[in-house]
């Protein structure tokens, strides 16, 4: 398991992003390259942008693995409480003029990824992703 630890994170997302994509867990899965950096991408702005109001010094920390078949990454920070699966997902039926702003990072993700799970341990946000890994190349 390859563990990612990030304090502060302000001002630091592509930095992070650049970090998960160059680990040898997330390289070894081509196939789901795309999907991967798209989804982090989204989370990684997110808690860079919203987890840590009024300038506080926060961090992130980005647990990486494969196992039975699945890359498998934790993003873990101490921001204020944040459940992203309770948001109300967008219709994406509408017209884009008469969408509500947000929300489509989340509806991305979990249409990208094959498991997304949020909890809130000890004051910390714990929001799992996992992707089903094809090792064809």
């Amino acid at each position: 398991m390859k563990e990612l630890r990030f304090q502060p994170i302000a001002g630091r997302a592509e930095e992070i992003i650049d970090a998960i994509l160059r680990t040898s867990e997330v390289a070894s899965c081509p196939n789901e390259l795309y999907a991967i950096h798209l989804v982090c991408e989204e989370l990684v702005v997110n808690i860079v942008s919203y987890a840590y109001p009024d300038g506080a010094e926060g961090y992130l920390k980005i647990l990486i693995e494969k196992e039975g078949g699945c890359i498998v990454l934790r993003f873990i920070d101490g921001g204020v409480a944040f459940n992203p699966l309770e948001r109300d997902m967008p219709d994406v039926s509408l017209p884009l003029e008469e969408r509500q702003i947000g929300g489509l990072g989340i509806f991305l993700t979990l249409q990208m990824m094959d498991e997304v799970l949020y909890k809130r341990v000890e004051n910390e946000n714990i929001l799992t992703i996992k992707k089903r890994v094809n090792d064809e190349k």
